[in-house]
């Protein structure tokens, strides 16, 4: 099934989710719909950078401007999503994975998962409506998590993948973070066995931006090729719910 012009809103933590997303994303541009995505947490310096990624991939981009480490699910956090929600207006909200937050050791993933669910809810009612002129209730989206432990469905992104690899070049900060992170979480010659001229990449930039390179099509090609899949890079979703089908698909 084709979905056409479609709303679909990605609410992220950090920023990189953008381009982790951006195969769905950028398709449903592609297909005359409109992306948007709304961050959480971001430092100042890294918001032009994920917005030039999103700009590669034609989504919308928004920032809530959460604080880290303070992340709370307070009635003041829940209206500053709930607004973005209601503007939007979204038939597809992606966000991340449940499972996967409560033991992912990033700091905020946990009450940042608790945040969005309960915002989600709470657009649909009649929640601080009074507060929000010119805005009104949004029936609950369909909600798909993203990089989940347990996938339900794959898209394809093999024809959308230079996009997605242009985007994740403009991610300077997190390329620099990546490359210091792997060097000194597996070591020169773990990443040498992975990437054959590690030891001759002299800055982290070009070391993280190698090692996405390698990794995010590895991960990429495991829930594609390396499934028996029908697709050969393909982005794992688990969709909140049954399907609503009126008929079997292929």
């Amino acid at each position: 099934m084709e979905n056409k012009g479609l709303r679909m809103l990605l609410l992220g933590v950090y920023g990189m989710e953008v381009v982790e997303c951006g195969g769905a994303l950028a398709k449903n541009v592609l297909q005359g719909g409109k992306s948007f995505a709304s961050i959480m947490l971001s430092r100042e310096e890294t918001r032009p950078q994920i917005m030039e990624a999103a700009n590669v991939l034609g989504v919308e981009m928004s920032f809530t401007q959460f604080k880290a480490g303070e992340v709370e699910v307070t009635p003041e956090a829940k209206k500053k999503l709930i607004r973005v929600i209601r503007e939007i207006r979204p038939d597809i909200i992606i966000t991340q994975d449940p499972e996967h937050s409560y033991h992912d050791l990033d700091p905020d993933r946990r009450l940042a998962m608790l945040l969005i669910l309960e915002s989600i809810a709470l657009a649909a009612r009649d929640y601080a409506l009074e507060e929000m002129p010119g805005l009104s209730s949004h029936p609950i989206p369909t909600i798909y998590y993203m990089t989940p432990e347990h996938p339900t469905c794959i898209i394809d992104v093999a024809d959308v993948w230079d996009k997605k690899e242009a985007a994740m070049d403009k991610l300077t900060s997190q390329m620099e973070f990546s490359g210091m992170h792997y060097e000194r979480y597996f070591g020169s010659k773990t990443m040498s066995a992975i990437i054959p001229n590690w030891a001759d990449i002299t800055n982290n930039y070009d070391k993280g931006r190698e090692a996405h390179r390698h990794i995010d099509k590895a991960l990429h090609l495991y829930h594609g090729a390396c499934s028996h899949g029908r697709y050969a890079l393909a982005e794992a979703y688990r969709r909140e719910g049954k399907y609503h089908l009126d008929n079997l698909i292929v």
